[in-house]
C-alpha cells in the first residue's frame, strides 16, 4: 500500500511537472499602469495552494499588497498585486524585481510539496517547534532550559494567542555552533522542553518536536496554532465581536461557492494569513478581491471545500469565521514594543527575558535574528497582571540592559507614568524574583 501511495505521488509530481513544461507560468511587472502602486501579474497552470505560495513569496520580501485581483476558476491561475514598500514607494530595485520574476516565472521550481510548507534539511542548526499554554515568563523558562542545555538560539519567532502560546526555534550547539545530531540529546531537550511547557500542570496539553528541517517560520506557526485550535473561544475571552475582525460567510447558491468577507484593520503579511487560515482549513479560493482604505483592509472570497461543496451547515460557517478571526489575530501584538540590537553570545537571550521577567513583564510576542554577529531582537511586552507597562520599569530594564542597545518603538502612550505599583503587579513581581534561575534549580525541577 505504501509503495502504492509513493508511486501515486510521484506520477502525480511528473503530470505537474509535464504542464508546467506546456504552460510556463507568466510574470509581468508594471511600474506606470498605477500612479501609486507596482503592478504584478501572475499566469499559471493552476493547483492547490499556488495562491499561498506567491502571496508568500511577495511577503516574505517585505512588500505591502495594498490591492489584489484573484481568479483560478478552471485549469488556469491568474492574479493581479498592487504593491508598495515599506514606505509606500513603488518597488524599483532591480535585485527585487528580478527576484520577482525568478521566483514566480518559468525558472520557479513549484512542486508539489508546496514551498509555503518549504521543508528541506539544514545542517546549519536543529529546529525546534513548541506549542503548549501560555503564562508570564514562559519564554524565559524555555530560553533557560536551552542556555543549560548549552543551546545557542539563533533565530526564533514566538506567538501567543486565547492562553495559547507557540514558537519555532532554530538552533546550534554551544561549543562548535552547527546543528545538534546526538539522537540522546535532542531526545533530552525534547524531554525538558515539553516539561517546560507543561509547568505546574502536567496534565495540560503540551506538544514539541525537535528535527533539522527547514520550514517557513510564519507558515509553521500557524498550522502549529491552528492544530492546537486556538481558534476556539474561552470563557474568559476578553474580546468582545465589536473589537474582532468582521468576517461573514454566506453561500452564493446560483454559482454554488461561499462567499467570505473580511473588514479590518489594514497591517503588513495580513492577505499571508487569511490565505493561510484558508489552506489550512482546505478550502480553495476560485475569486478574491482584496483593497485597502486608509487604514482599512477588504477582502472577498469566492471559496469551496477540496471536496468540491460549499459550506454545508452553521457549524462549518462558525469555524470559519473564528478561524479566519484567529489567523488575524495572532500577528496582532499586544504590548510595548521593544527592539534590541547587539552583539550576539551565547545566552544573550535567556539573559534579557529573565529581565523582562524579573521586571513583571511578560512577552506576547518576539521576533528573534542573528546577523553577522548581531542579534537583532523585537519583543512585545506587557505587565504580567495586564495593566500597561510603567515607563519606570522600561527605565529600570535599560539601566541594566544599556540606554542605546534597549530601544522603546511605538507609541508612547502605550507606557503608563503613574508612579505607584498596583497590588497585582506587587504580587506578580515578588512571585518571579523568587523564581530566578541563578542556580538553574528550576531547570532541575523539569529533569
Amino acid at each position: 500500500m505504501e509503495m502504492n501511495m509513493s508511486f501515486s505521488h510521484d506520477m502525480d509530481d511528473e503530470y505537474e511537472k509535464l504542464i508546467r513544461r506546456m504552460n510556463p507560468p507568466r510574470v509581468v511587472i508594471d511600474n506606470d499602469a498605477c500612479k501609486n502602486a507596482t503592478v504584478i501579474r501572475v499566469d499559471s497552470a493552476n493547483k492547490h495552494g499556488i495562491l499561498l505560495e506567491v502571496v508568500q513569496i511577495l511577503t516574505d520580501l517585505n512588500l505591502i499588497i495594498n490591492k489584489a485581483y484573484i481568479s483560478s476558476d478552471g485549469n488556469w491561475f491568474m492574479d493581479v498585486f498592487n504593491v508598495t514598500d515599506q514606505d509606500g514607494n513603488k518597488i524599483v530595485d532591480k535585485g527585487i524585481l528580478d527576484y520577482i520574476t525568478k521566483s514566480l516565472g518559468p525558472e520557479s521550481c513549484f512542486t508539489s510539496s508546496m514551498r509555503s510548507v518549504g521543508v528541506k534539511q539544514s545542517v546549519e542548526y536543529t529546529a525546534i517547534e513548541l506549542i503548549g499554554s501560555d503564562r508570564p515568563g514562559l519564554l524565559s523558562e524555555v530560553t533557560a532550559v536551552l542556555r543549560h542545555l548549552k543551546c545557542n538560539v539563533v533565530n526564533a519567532e514566538v506567538w501567543t494567542h486565547n492562553t495559547r502560546a507557540a514558537a519555532v526555534m532554530q538552533v546550534t550547539d554551544e561549543e562548535t555552533g552547527t546543528a545538534i545530531t546526538d539522537p540522546e540529546r535532542l531526545s533530552r531537550i525534547k524531554t525538558l522542553l515539553c516539561n517546560v511547557l507543561k509547568g505546574s500542570n502536567r496534565s495540560s496539553l503540551a506538544k514539541t518536536a525537535v528535527s533539522h528541517s527547514v520550514t517557513h517560520t510564519e507558515r509553521r506557526l500557524h498550522q502549529l496554532m491552528f492544530a492546537d485550535r486556538d481558534y476556539e473561544r474561552t470563557g474568559d475571552d476578553v474580546l468582545d465581536n465589536r473589537q474582532r475582525p468582521n468576517v461573514d460567510v454566506v453561500n452564493c447558491y446560483d454559482k454554488d461557492y461561499s462567499v467570505v468577507t473580511i473588514r479590518c484593520k489594514d497591517r503588513p503579511k495580513l492577505l499571508f494569513d487569511t490565505v493561510c487560515a484558508l489552506t489550512d482549513m482546505d478550502y480553495v479560493v476560485f475569486h478574491a478581491n482584496v483593497d485597502t482604505e486608509g487604514s482599512e483592509s477588504y477582502q472577498e472570497y469566492y471559496i469551496r471545500h477540496i471536496d468540491g461543496y460549499p459550506v454545508k451547515s452553521d457549524a462549518e460557517r462558525q469555524r470559519v469565521t473564528q478561524c479566519l478571526q484567529a489567523a488575524i489575530e495572532r500577528r496582532v501584538s499586544e504590548g510595548l514594543k521593544l527592539e534590541l540590537c547587539m552583539t550576539d553570545r551565547v545566552g544573550l537571550l535567556s539573559d534579557v527575558t529573565r529581565i523582562f521577567r524579573e521586571n513583571s513583564l511578560t512577552v506576547t510576542r518576539a521576533e528573534v535574528t542573528t546577523k553577522e554577529g548581531k542579534a537583532i531582537n523585537t519583543f512585545y511586552v506587557r505587565e504580567a497582571s495586564g495593566y500597561p507597562v510603567h515607563a519606570k520599569t522600561i527605565d529600570s530594564i535599560r539601566q541594566v540592559i544599556g540606554q542605546t542597545i534597549l530601544k522603546v518603538k511605538g507609541s508612547p502612550g502605550d507606557l503608563k507614568s503613574v508612579p505607584q505599583e498596583s497590588p497585582a503587579r506587587f504580587l506578580f513581581g515578588g512571585f518571579f524574583k523568587s523564581r530566578s534561575f541563578v542556580n538553574f534549580s528550576l531547570v532541575r525541577s523539569y529533569s
